[in-house]
């Protein structure tokens, strides 16, 4: 049995299996529909796809860092129910897959982040509140996203045809002594397994929405009603696919490929002018700001989101594809701190290896140390705000908590203007 089907398999058993989501189901109705099962329009679905970034890596215990930036704060309100805990939103749902073995599904709350070390979340937690919030209608959101999965080979759509080795790829392989003929059947069978698996369950997920939203009535319909792209690491660091990166235009491919998988997948979903978002990589923030480190970045990666954002100003694509910058939602608060902070250990590592420090004196002196160069609320900024690596947005509910509401906002503007044609 190859791969595909093992992935499928389980969600097609799931979607077969008679399971009692809810004893209240006639509740969920009633909140779902509103007063006396009237509806309050089509529900409304939402397809969210990509990679890591997607899957969210932000632990529920950075929850707290939120609320210590003003700017910030209003939006834990709308995170956290009156307990504290985090919202359970009464008027939207989920079906994901990709964040963990299983299928997940239910009402949406923190958890539908990347399973390993969680509870985490993703931009789906925002930008559903979000969305709810600005629409007013019931909605349903379809999570696809795996971790490592590149444009270029697992999610390239079927309109841009094979993946075609160029001739410096070609002559590396033979110099290592590979067997091209068998690399580029490896490259042929990963070409497109993932947009296809996206698919796949976004339609399992449609064809039985009441298994996900137990208080759904056909009666009332539905309309996919939107697309997120948050994608772009693996294309990102391909020097292999992309071997002109550092040049001004390298990643054309990249911006020419997404372009067809927009194309694709409005066909395939049967939305033709369905709202499609961009969500351009940001990780390190501004280039402009980047510091001596993340120098030798630059160009790079401001070439990567150049791309990334380009298929936004196609014509074609004029009014109802939108790039939202993920990297103004960068904390560089934090970022300073940290750098601080670095500054700090090392000064503490040369003291216990010079004065052959024990364990709790080093910890003494860490303290002693932070408590003369941070604030009380600079220590709580550093020391609340990360769970994960850069490259996972620092694993940041601040961060990945903005990025989902700028997708919410985004997509509520590209409706807006739709609807006003």
């Amino acid at each position: 049995m190859d791969s595909r089907m093992r992935n499928v398999l389980p969600l097609v058993t799931v979607a077969l299996a008679s399971v009692a989501f809810n004893a209240s189901a006639k509740d969920d109705a009633s909140r779902l529909l509103g007063p006396a099962g009237k509806g309050t329009g089509r529900l409304k679905v939402f397809v969210l796809a990509g990679q890591s970034n997607m899957q969210g890596h932000a632990h529920v215990r950075t929850f707290d860092a939120i609320g210590l930036d003003p700017a910030t704060a209003p939006m834990l309100k709308e995170m956290r129910g009156p307990d504290g805990a985090p919202r359970v939103c009464e008027k939207v749902w989920i079906s994901a897959i990709g964040c963990a073995a299983e299928e997940k599904i239910g009402k949406l709350t923190a958890g539908f982040g990347a399973e390993k070390g969680g509870p985490k979340i993703g931009p789906e937690f925002t930008f559903g509140i979000y969305m709810q919030k600005l629409l007013d209608e019931p909605i349903l959101i379809i999570k696809t996203a795996w971790g490592g999965k590149s444009l270029n080979t697992d999610f390239r759509s079927p309109g841009a045809g094979p993946y075609e080795f160029n001739e410096t790829q070609l002559e590396a392989l033979k110099k290592r002594g590979k067997d091209i003929e068998k690399v580029k059947a490896d490259r042929a069978e990963a070409t497109g397994r993932t947009y296809r698996l996206m698919l796949d369950h976004v339609k399992m997920v449609l064809a039985d929405i009441q298994r996900v939203c137990p208080g759904y009535d056909p009666k009332q319909g539905y309309e996919v009603a939107g697309f997120v792209w948050f994608q772009g690491w693996n294309d990102m660091v391909d020097s292999s696919t992309y071997p002109d990166r550092g040049k001004p235009g390298g990643y054309g491919q990249y911006s020419v490929l997404l372009a067809q998988f927009i194309r694709d997948v409005r066909k395939d979903l049967s939305a033709p002018r369905m709202p499609f978002v961009i969500g351009v990589m940001g990780v390190g923030g501004p280039v402009a700001k980047y510091g001596p480190k993340q120098q030798r970045y630059k160009g790079i990666h401001q070439n990567f989101r150049t791309a990334m954002a380009a298929p936004a100003s196609l014509p074609e694509f004029k009014g109802n594809v939108a790039a939202v910058l993920t990297e103004k939602y960068w904390d560089a608060k934090f970022v300073e701190l940290r750098e601080r902070d670095a500054k700090i250990k090392e000064k503490v590592r040369q003291l216990k290896t010079e004065q052959k420090l024990s364990r709790e004196q080093e910890k003494a002196a860490l303290e002693k140390h932070r408590a003369e160069v941070f604030t009380p609320h600079e220590l709580e900024i550093l020391t609340k705000s990360a769970s994960n690596f850069d490259f996972h947005y620092m694993g940041s509910a601040k961060v990945v908590g903005q990025i989902g509401k700028g997708f919410a906002e985004a997509m509520a503007e590209l409706r807006k203007r739709r609807n006003h044609r």
